[in-house]
């Protein structure tokens, strides 16, 4: 159990760093990322890249 635990908590670590590096600290109700469940950012870490995505295909 000890390493699913340490597992759900690097992706988590992971999650947060990369979407902080697209510059998404806080959701829009407020919440903090550490403060988010492993679903919770997974969902949101999808919804930044699909709007980054669709951001940049604008230019082309």
């Amino acid at each position: 159990m000890a390493i699913l635990h340490q597992a759900v908590e690097d992706r988590k670590k992971h999650l947060i760093n990369q979407l902080m590096n697209f510059g998404y600290f806080k959701t829009p109700e407020g919440k903090q990322l550490y403060e988010l469940t492993l679903t919770e950012l997974e969902t949101a870490h999808i919804e930044v890249k699909c709007k980054f995505g669709k951001e940049m295909n604008q230019y082309e």
